[in-house]
């Protein structure tokens, strides 16, 4: 196990940021026959987003309390034992603010266990998405039937909306990226989730907060509410575009500093325009597509539009890979996404693995519907928590489809 002390990666952070004042600038994204080749020599790339059933979102998952070791490496485990060789994971800023050290050393300790089970990991820095107000501590509850009542940002909407703090990210990045550039057991970084995504300013209104609780015989006080539901909530549309974009910005440029081994990529998610006509996306969709090692994006339409999307990005001639698919309501099943996938030599991430405290088997909908119990049509995830599959027939495909590439390097 690497164990990281305060002392060299303070001196080590330090070094990094100030010896690249005076390197002169220079394109370190891969080009198209370094990346192609990076990719041939990977297996078919078949995972989930991992997060373990007993958290209900990235603070939980990583924070010390509760991180748990045992249950990580049961369903890491279980996740191997259908032919899944890669996870995506997600990280929080708040968590190398609080303990960099320890947040290190726990990183390794994940890696440890996916490595011990042939999985390879990508790591992402930042999320626009869900709860605008995330802090460290013990995290609030899930509210019943409520689709991930309790993910959230990174960074919160207090660093985003200041371009003058986004500098106090660098650390972050840099430090993680440094010490595992060269690590065999990070498949590859994802910098930033659905960048400029928003939730509707709030999802959820105090008083439908109030009402759903109020329908399971509880009544909440307005101190009992999280954080996550005061008045104001964050920016929307092109006003958070204006924050996003300096920061991936940013982004970019310090893990290209760092020149890590592995290879660099953010999803592409806007479908408000075709992706193919790169002269009429917009400037952030057009700063993801000219940056990424690979091309990624997230997928949760029917298989003739996720069909047109594949062809869309087919264009910039670099490795395709989807990290974020399944929304059973939308007909983007395992059924007909992973052939699909496997045809084309597709990465294929699909969102939820283990059914738990994020509440992914609800619907996107269940925001604004009243559910009193578990839909018939899982929204995602594949497992129960007593390791019993959604789908028995999900499950032997899956199975059928990695049976191939088990075992590969």
């Amino acid at each position: 196990m690497k164990l990281f002390t305060r002392t060299t990666l303070s001196s080590f952070i330090l070094l990094l940021l100030s010896c690249n004042t005076n390197i002169e600038k220079k394109d370190l994204r891969w080009s198209k026959n370094k990346i192609q080749n990076w990719y041939d020599n990977q297996p078919w790339l078949v995972g989930t987003n991992f997060i373990t059933s007993s958290s209900i979102n990235q603070l939980e998952f990583w924070q010390e309390e509760s991180f748990d070791i045992d249950l990580i490496e049961k369903e890491l485990k279980l996740s191997a034992s259908i032919g899944m060789n890669t996870h995506r994971v997600f990280l929080h800023d708040l968590l190398w603010k609080q303990d960099s050290i320890g947040f290190m050393n726990r990183i390794d300790q994940f890696l440890n266990i996916a490595n011990k089970n042939g999985i390879k990991t990508m790591l992402v820095f930042f999320d626009d998405v869900w709860h605008p107000f995330p802090k460290i501590g013990k995290q609030p509850e899930p509210i019943p039937h409520i689709h991930n009542s309790g993910w959230v940002q990174s960074p919160g909407v207090e660093i985003l909306t200041n371009i003058y703090r986004h500098d106090e990210l660098e650390g972050y990045v840099k430090g993680i990226v440094s010490n595992f550039k060269d690590d065999k057991r990070v498949l590859c970084w994802d910098l930033y989730n659905e960048p400029s995504q928003h939730n509707g300013a709030p999802r959820v209104s105090k008083e439908r907060v109030f009402e759903i609780y109020k329908n399971i015989g509880i009544t909440l006080t307005e101190e009992e509410l999280p954080l996550y539901y005061r008045d104001k909530m964050e920016p929307t549309g092109k006003e958070k575009r204006k924050y996003t974009l300096p920061l991936l910005e940013k982004a970019f440029g310090w893990v290209r500093e760092v020149n890590p081994s592995q290879p660099v990529t953010v999803g592409i998610f806007d479908h408000s325009r075709p992706w193919d006509k790169f002269e009429d996306l917009l400037p952030l969709e057009q700063l993801i597509l000219k940056n990424s090692d690979f091309i990624s994006y997230h997928g949760y339409d029917n298989l003739e539009v996720e069909i047109s999307r594949i062809n869309q990005l087919k264009v910039y001639g670099r490795p395709i890979v989807c990290t974020e698919y399944v929304a059973r309501e939308n007909g983007n099943i395992f059924e007909n996404m992973l052939p699909l996938f496997k045809e084309n030599r597709i990465g294929a991430y699909n969102w939820g693995f283990v059914s738990g405290k994020t509440n992914t088997i609800y619907p996107w909908k269940s925001w604004d519907s009243t559910y009193t119990g578990p839909p018939k049509k899982w929204h995602h995830d594949i497992f129960y928590p007593n390791g019993e599959p959604f789908s028995n027939e999900e499950v032997e495909l899956i199975k059928n489809l990695t049976e191939s590439v088990n075992g590969a390097d």
